[in-house]
């Protein structure tokens, strides 16, 4: 297990002080074992009754216990559970760097202050852990049978994943773990905690995690992940998996979405910013290997232009040369060689050295050299440089989106006039669509694209048939409420810049159509949202695009995995002129723990 963020302090809440204001949590500073067990520290809600309270001689058996990292502390489980299905029966003492003096199944009395700890902060809006901290405890015995684990299946999750509070906190809520699928995980808050022959729906990844999933039935693509395709249903049989054992001996199992960790998996449910609810493992299931493999997508035929988009993540000079390769594979031999590529995410030549370098040659040039030598085209290409540090992504790598074309295959229309800060026009010519600008960028002073990327279109010429390609990379998702967040339903702050930002390439191709209805239009890229988002209903509006995802069977409509979720970011959308197009999510990326990039890419095959 990483743990990426330090604590924070102990935060007495706003729920646990109002009600201490009101009278209703109890006066005195401290409170006896004979009074207080963990039942009633945990309390009916996500917040304990007696946070901010000195409780003395809690009684319970240690569980598990966390050695390593800034977190360390062990859990206790009580073995004479209370009768109320809301109440956690155990509950996590930190001790801070220090590793805690104890052994599994010690049975042991612990002094503390009761506290609330939100992971990443409250004002991200996660959950909150309570846990006992500036602890004291002592050992009764040692060798205690540990309480059973609580088994995650179909029947002990509930259908509905949380209760809508409007926005607002369900802090207060009382718990109802037979409704809510996140109540179920925070009254289980602590305990030991099982799954059987999980399913494996997020791959593993750098930090030694990954993810399964409870409800093997439910919602699952055709290769085994755990399809997100409605707001409504975010799959509520998830939970990450990290590791309390030691590597050297236990070494964390490598998989990929679609296999499976056979056996039991099991440990205290845990919570933190990057994942939601947690199992910490004491005992790991073994991981079998039933993922498919890597795709390829077909050649395109001769009167066939085929298109393509791919986030190279953070493509630099300075990116391993290993990673190049990787791209150049997927590109010739998993791809075919599209005849233009839409690139997301092309860094400066000289990456994150934040300097006054916006030139992305370099990167360019050492991408196509890779791509030619692994037996794929001799790309050229097509970008304009951002103003420096001006449209997001990684501090210094001045990320923008690029063409890529095989000059064998299609030619570009170069229109001089385009840079960073003139908006591309649409004219009319010979009774077609043309560019005041190729390359252009769409209308870059607008303020919905503060900070983000700014569209490129670009005009080819593909035997003798003009086609507008428009490559995109929408801001990001940074900042929105997770899905498990303690606001429900929670708040995508984003998603306002994103739906601008769609109005604005809806226009842009709006204003082609206009000129020539029957204009070959291909927009691409990735665009950080769902296809049921509105953002992509803001993109279509008025017919004017097809989303080729939607036309898709329900479970291929993925091409990147979070958080044990197969979703859609990266999309193609094309004009009414392009009935025809064949349309792949070609995946070698997102479902594997061996990734070039952390999206998969797509491509369509149209005849303008």
């Amino acid at each position: 297990m990483s743990l990426r963020t330090p604590r924070g302090p102990v935060v007495l809440t706003a729920v646990a002080a109002s009600a201490l204001a009101a009278g209703l949590l109890a006066v005195p500073s401290s409170a006896s074992a004979a009074e207080v067990r963990i039942h009633d520290i945990q309390g009916g809600t996500r917040i304990s009754p007696l946070a901010g309270q000195q409780v003395d001689d809690v009684p319970g058996t240690v569980t598990a216990i966390r050695a390593f990292g800034s977190s360390r502390g062990f859990w206790i489980q009580d073995t004479r559970p209370d009768k109320d299905a809301a109440t956690s029966e155990a509950i996590f003492v930190f001790t801070g760097s220090t590793a805690p003096s104890v052994t599994v199944g010690d049975s042991v009395l612990v002094s503390g202050t009761v506290s609330e700890y939100y992971p990443g902060g409250k004002d991200a809006g996660g959950q909150s852990l309570t846990e006992l901290s500036k602890a004291t405890w002592t050992v009764q015995s040692s060798g205690n049978a540990l309480p059973a684990a609580y088994r995650l299946n179909p029947s002990t999750i509930p259908d509905r994943y949380t209760p809508d509070a409007g926005g607002d906190s369900i802090e207060g809520l009382t718990l109802r773990p037979r409704s809510y699928a996140l109540d179920r995980y925070e009254s289980l808050e602590g305990m030991r905690v099982s799954v059987e022959n999980a399913p494996v729906v997020g791959a593993t990844n750098t930090y030694k995690e990954l993810w399964v999933t409870a409800e093997p039935r439910h919602q699952r693509t055709a290769r085994g992940g755990a399809l997100y395709s409605s707001y409504r249903d975010p799959n509520a049989g998830r939970v990450k998996v990290v590791s309390l054992l030691p590597y050297a001996q236990h070494p964390f199992p490598v998989a990929d979405v679609g296999d499976a960790l056979t056996g039991t998996t099991a440990g205290p449910m845990d919570y933190d910013d990057f994942g939601g609810y947690t199992i910490a493992a004491t005992a790991m299931g073994e991981p079998a290997d039933h993922g498919p493999r890597r795709e390829t997508t077909r050649k395109q035929k001769a009167n066939e232009l085929s298109i393509a988009t791919y986030n190279v993540e953070n493509l630099s000079p300075k990116t391993a040369q290993s990673k190049f390769d990787r791209l150049a594979t997927g590109l010739v031999e998993h791809l075919a060689s599209p005849d233009i590529v839409a690139l997301e995410e092309v860094q400066d030549d000289n990456g994150a050295t934040n300097d006054s370098v916006v030139s992305a040659d370099a990167t360019l040039k050492k991408l196509t050299d890779t791509i030619k030598a692994a037996g794929g085209p001799a790309y050229e290409w097509r970008q304009i440089n951002p103003v420096d540090d001006q449209d997001g992504g990684e501090p210094g790598g001045n990320i923008r989106v690029a063409f890529l074309y095989d000059p064998e295959r299609v030619s570009f229309t170069d229109i001089p006039g385009g840079d960073s800060t003139t908006p591309v026009k649409v004219g009319k010519k010979d009774g077609k669509a043309t560019l005041s600008a190729s390359p252009g960028r769409i209308d870059p002073a607008n303020g919905v694209w503060k900070d983000s990327r700014k569209p490129l279109v670009g005009q080819f010429s593909f035997r003798g048939r003009p086609v507008f390609v428009v490559a995109n990379h929408f801001n990001s998702k940074g900042g929105d409420q997770g899905l498990d967040s303690r606001f429900q339903p929670p708040a995508r702050s984003s998603e306002t810049q994103r739906t601008g930002q769609a109005t604005a390439v809806n226009t842009f191709v709006k204003a082609l159509l206009n000129a020539d209805p029957k204009a070959s239009v291909v927009v691409a890229g990735d665009l950080n949202d769902y296809q049921f988002s509105p953002a992509l209903a803001d993109l279509t509006k008025g017919g004017v695009l097809t989303d080729l995802v939607t036309r898709l069977p329900k479970d291929e409509r993925y091409g990147y995995v979070y958080n044990g979720n197969s979703q859609v970011l990266d999309h193609i959308l094309t004009s009414r002129a392009l009935r025809r197009a064949d349309y792949d999510i070609v995946h070698i990326n997102a479902e594997f723990s061996d990734q070039s990039s952390d999206h998969d890419p797509q491509v369509v095959r149209v005849r303008p």
